[in-house]
């Protein structure tokens, strides 16, 4: 996979919409037409993840492209809506490619016994922070897709993903304020969560 120029802005986007049609209806080289179109997106997306990646890592932005482009065309069930649906999918498929990466680590050096630290924009993960506090969060993340599916896509769009509100709202076809009131709501469970409190058990 390569990065492409596109024609104008306006263009690409109906490129993009042609494609994404196209792939829904089975064409399977859709797909593989369609990333040079959103590259430089992809890479945004990457450079978001990247720096909640534990330090000493040899992956770069183009890899994680590249690793999470080959996760997604080896999905054979993969359902793209639109191009924020894209979007949200890839923070996803980023997202396991670094939480396998930090369990590999983690395989290495075990029994560090850290405690687990509290959901905080400064500190989980932090910048370059551990590969247990990324896992940590990650399994929070699953815990919190048993109870809401919902907030747990808004997490991980705002969150991993990068996406504002807005693009947020798109991807996952919500209100702005449903949007904003799940990512509220999403970060207190995770909190309550990783503390092990009481208000890890419902939503509220």
């Amino acid at each position: 996979m390569k990065p492409g120029r596109g024609g104008s802005l306006l263009e690409d986007a109906s490129e993009i919409a042609r494609l994404l049609q196209a792939h829904e209806a089975g064409d399977a080289t859709a797909f593989d037409r369609m990333v040079p179109l959103v590259y430089d997106e992809l890479r945004r997306l990457a450079r978001r993840h990247l720096r909640r990646l534990p330090g000493g890592h040899t992956l770069n932005t183009t890899g994680l492209v590249h690793e999470a482009y080959l996760k997604l065309a080896r999905s054979p069930g993969l359902r793209l809506n639109d191009q924020g649906h894209l979007m949200a999918v890839t923070a996803c498929a980023m997202r396991q490619v670094l939480v396998g990466r930090a369990r590999a680590r983690l395989r290495v050096k075990r029994g560090s016994g850290e405690a687990n630290v509290e959901l905080d924009e400064s500190r989980v993960p932090t910048e370059g922070g551990d590969a247990e506090a990324l896992l940590d969060l990650d399994r929070a993340l699953a815990r919190l897709r048993e109870h809401d599916a919902r907030l747990a896509s808004i997490f991980e769009c705002r969150y991993f993903g990068g996406l504002s509100e807005e693009e947020t709202a798109e991807a996952l076809g919500l209100s702005l304020r449903t949007a904003q009131r799940g990512w509220m709501r999403a970060r207190a469970w995770l909190r309550a969560d990783l503390e092990g409190g009481p208000g890890a058990d419902t939503l509220g």
